[in-house]
């Protein structure tokens, strides 16, 4: 442990006291109004207009109007790789904002395992196949589930049944 006079602590205090910069960790405010239907469809467009462009894989639309007031539109698409994935947020993001939609948000870009982009009224999963196969997205928030899954699952294809338990030790 340096005494008071060590050469460490005397260079420390001889040397020019850094500035102090502030930052400003608040995020600006956005209102979160909603667009009307011309604008809503639009935007729909713009984000399955950029998604094609990028040759994403398995593009779903999910119509939300009804179930939740989140969004009017869930868009649900695959990448094949991180990379992919990561480049098509960031070319519908760019695409987004240079046609004047301002209220978008990205979560997730960094891994780009998942990718949110939260557009307001349009709201975009982008994932790689096996993460979008974990998650089921589409089974959450499908609007008609067929008449074998609102009767229940059957004796054969019931949970114990896809769940495979490990062998006695």
């Amino acid at each position: 442990m340096p005494e008071t006079g060590a050469p460490e602590t005397a260079a420390a205090e001889k040397a020019p006291a850094a500035k102090r910069v502030r930052v400003r960790t608040t995020k600006a405010k956005v209102k979160d109004e909603k667009l009307d239907g011309a604008a809503s469809a639009a935007l729909l467009a713009l984000v399955l207009h950029s998604l094609d462009e990028d040759k994403a894989e398995e593009i779903v639309t999910i119509d939300l109007r009804g179930k939740t007031a989140i969004a009017d539109n869930m868009v649900i698409a695959n990448g094949r790789s991180q990379r992919q994935v990561s480049a098509m947020a960031d070319h519908l993001m760019e695409r987004v904002l240079a046609a004047g939609f301002k209220r978008c948000r990205v979560e997730g870009k960094r891994q780009a395992d998942w990718v949110l982009i939260d557009c307001g009224d349009v709201v975009v999963h982008l994932f790689r196949p096996e993460v979008r196969a974990f998650y089921n997205l589409e089974k959450m928030w499908a609007a008609d589930l067929g008449p074998a899954t609102e009767a229940g699952p059957t004796a054969e294809a019931g949970p114990a049944a896809e769940v495979e338990t490990p062998p006695a030790v």
